[in-house]
This record gives structure tokens, sequence and C-alpha cells, in this order.
């Protein structure tokens, strides 16, 4: 079975081809620019790119989208996390954190779209604390000031963690076992 992947990030395109290659998955990736909507709606807006995307390719594609949602700070950066990051870093975030609560969650939607349909949404989440300081070097994004509830290091200290537990991975598998029963709707080889 063979999914297209619309992506600018090689780092999520390698997650989903670690994870699904070895179920019999073969993501290709599709470079395909799309527009994001504006919305603190995750959801809304892999959706919207994969209907975009598909229209645009003629094919059945899978757009993902993620943020990490603070909870001191009304859920910010949320959507707009990809932003955040790229304007005032790890260091930003830690001086917006100052005093503040460091619970947060990452959450991800994975949007599938069949030319002319309707686009299907799949979403994860973990959540965890924002620590104070970067630990760990395996990591990339948030990676080094994320740790996860239950473990007492960060994804970029233990990728292992990551990969088996992340709020991407647990998309992938909602949208995996959705795929079992509907194998039909994407493209085969």
């Amino acid at each position: 079975m063979r999914l297209y992947f619309a992506t600018g990030n090689k780092n999520k395109l390698t997650e989903f081809q670690n994870y699904l290659g070895p179920k019999g998955i073969e993501i290709e990736h599709l470079n395909i620019d799309y527009p994001e909507i504006r919305s603190d709606d995750i959801a809304q807006i892999a959706a919207a790119g994969a209907r975009y995307v598909s229209t645009k390719s003629k094919k059945t594609v899978i757009v993902e989208d993620s943020g990490l949602f603070i909870n001191s700070l009304n859920n910010f950066p949320g959507a707009y996390t990809k932003w955040v990051h790229q304007k005032i870093g790890h260091t930003g975030l830690f001086r917006l954190l100052e005093g503040k609560e460091r619970k947060a969650e990452f959450r991800t939607c994975i949007g599938l779209c069949k030319p002319g349909e309707e686009p299907l949404t799949f979403s994860g989440a973990v959540s965890g604390t924002i620590t104070h300081e970067e630990k760990g070097t395996k990591g990339w994004g948030h990676d080094p000031i994320f740790m996860p509830d239950g473990h007492d290091k960060t994804w970029a200290e233990n990728p292992d963690i990551k990969a088996a537990e992340s709020h991407r991975i647990n998309a992938i598998k909602k949208f995996t076992d959705w795929l079992k029963e509907n194998n039909k709707y994407v493209n085969n080889r």
C-alpha cells in the first residue's frame, strides 16, 4: 500500500516512514506547497491542507499538522507553534513561562483526503511538562524542552520514547487502525 504525504518537514516524513514502512505501508513524499488556513484548530488546518493537495495532485494524500498547547498560556502557541519557534525559539518560550505552571500537551492531526471527497482526520496527543532549559541533542523542534508525563527525560534525551509514544505516533496508530478496515480508500501499488 502506498500513501502520498505532503510535507516540507523531513523529520515528520522520516517518522511516518519509520513507523509505517515495517507495516507494509510505503510513504511517498509529495512536494506540493499548500496554503495553511488560519485557525486555532489543527484538525481544520490538516483537513483543509489535505483537501487542497488532493485536488491539486489528483491523489489520495495525507497532510499533518501539530502544535504545542501550553496550559498556563491559554494553549499558546497551539496551531502557531512553528511560527513561534522560528520567531522566539525556546528562550522566548522560557521567558513567557517565567513564574507560570509548565504543563503542556503536544497534539497532532493527520488529514486524509481522496480526490473529490471530504477529508478525514485522525488526532493524537501526549501530555507533559515544559522544562526550564533545553535537555538533550537527539531531537528536533521542541523535543529538547518537552518531558512527557511518566518520564524523567525529554524527547531529545530519549528519542525512543518519542518514537513509541509521541502525539504523532498516537495519531498514526489511530490512522493505521482505520486503514486496516478501509485499505481500498488509499492508493495501491
